[in-house]
């Protein structure tokens, strides 16, 4: 059996996160008022996401424990705590974005009520999340299958309606030019770095290798792994770009406030056709990201609190504030670009933490870090605070 069909698999489940509905909502907002301005966003935010994730996977394989499990044993009480509980609210606002995205794909489709349509998806999350119990390969075919779907569907619109090559590599300067293109910039460097799936990688290495003890086989593995990153990072770093293309080529001066009038503009000046495979792979991207959502936050607490709490509960728990935001009316795409921006920052929290490790030889042997890698995570993740800076002062 060739290496690449023994580790495929675990870098599609994170990347499922990558092209989420906060992705639709962030990549789509900034197309359609910016243009490809910031192409160089996503870009960089991509291959930043590339890096981290490989580093998780290869913490999973080098300690046999996850990152939240190695935070608890090597941090202090305190620190553990106030990173559990950013963990907890960054969880908390993917749950958030996943299940309105869904209701938003199930209202454009059938014309579902809002919390009707947050309900369905958060109970077919639940049932793909169930396949996991069923066996760790199953549950990666599955979710590599969705994640096919949603690609085609956002991928479609991109084909049907990309700007040219001149305006897309006009985008690759890094720029603002408001203060609102640096919050849209914040947001979709939280839907594409995603700190929640920095956590979970780790966890889905060990639950498809188990411990590896010996050296010879981690490194087959690892060449393996960077293969499964590589290419899996790569083909969502291709749909969110795709996604802003999308918007800038066809909907650049349409007042797009929301996911509905990006539907309705690709619609009216695109194609019927298209549009539906936009809104079907929004449904899908809300479901599939969901289970993996909810599955993170399982992974984060019990490895921050040694705590397991039933997967039903934790779903009832966080689909709370998804269904009071649709309940009360706020205005649910705003909510999903905001929910975004909050996950940018829980990037440091989870990135220093993994850098730490993953340079630290008595956590990862011969597989720790080269003083190169060490160096570009560290010098890469320092760049993301003056992001967040500037969306917020400018």
């Amino acid at each position: 059996m060739p290496l690449w069909s023994r580790t495929v698999g675990p870098a599609f489940v994170a990347a499922v996160a990558y092209v989420d509905p906060g992705n639709v909502a962030t990549n789509m907002m900034a197309g359609s008022a910016y243009g490809t301005l910031l192409v160089w966003v996503v870009v960089s935010a991509s291959l930043f996401a590339t890096l981290v994730q490989y580093l998780s996977a290869k913490l999973g394989l080098a300690s046999g424990a996850t990152l939240p499990e190695l935070c608890r044993e090597r941090f202090r009480r305190p620190v553990t705590y106030l990173l559990w509980v950013q963990a907890e609210c960054v969880a908390a606002a993917t749950d958030l974005a996943e299940v309105l995205g869904g209701a938003i794909a199930l209202y454009i489709l059938f014309g579902l009520p809002l919390p009707i349509g947050g309900l369905i998806v958060a109970i077919l999350a639940l049932v793909i999340l169930h396949v996991q119990t069923r066996g760790q390969r199953r549950f990666e075919v599955l979710t590599g299958a969705l994640f096919a779907c949603v690609v085609i569907g956002f991928s479609t619109a991109a084909v049907a309606g990309a700007p040219g090559p001149a305006e897309i590599a006009g985008g690759l300067v890094p720029r603002f030019v408001d203060r609102e293109s640096a919050v849209l910039a914040a947001g979709i460097v939280g839907a594409t770095v995603m700190p929640h799936v920095i956590y979970l990688h780790s966890e889905l290495i060990r639950a498809r290798f188990g411990i590896v003890s010996s050296l010879a086989r981690r490194r087959r593995l690892l060449r393996g792994i960077r293969v499964d990153v590589a290419v899996a990072m790569a083909v969502a770093g291709v749909a969110n770009v795709g996604l802003l293309i999308a918007a800038a080529g066809s909907l650049t001066g349409r007042e797009i406030l929301d996911i509905d009038g990006a539907y309705l503009g690709l619609r009216d000046l695109v194609s019927p056709t298209v549009a539906t495979l936009f809104a079907i792979g929004l449904f899908v991207s809300g479901l599939v990201s969901s289970s993996v959502g909810t599955y993170a936050g399982a992974v984060i607490m019990d490895g921050f609190l040694r705590v397991r709490v039933p997967l039903m509960l934790r779903r009832l728990v966080t689909l709370l504030p998804a269904l009071i935001i649709l309940l009360v009316g706020v205005d649910p795409t705003r909510a999903l670009v905001i929910s975004q921006v909050v996950l940018s920052f829980g990037i440091p929290f989870a990135l220093i933490p993994l850098v730490i490790f993953t340079r630290n030889r008595a956590v990862m042997g011969p597989l720790v870090n080269r003083r190169t890698t060490t160096a570009v995570a560290a010098v890469v993740g320092g760049l993301i605070v003056p992001v967040l800076a500037i969306s917020t002062i400018v």
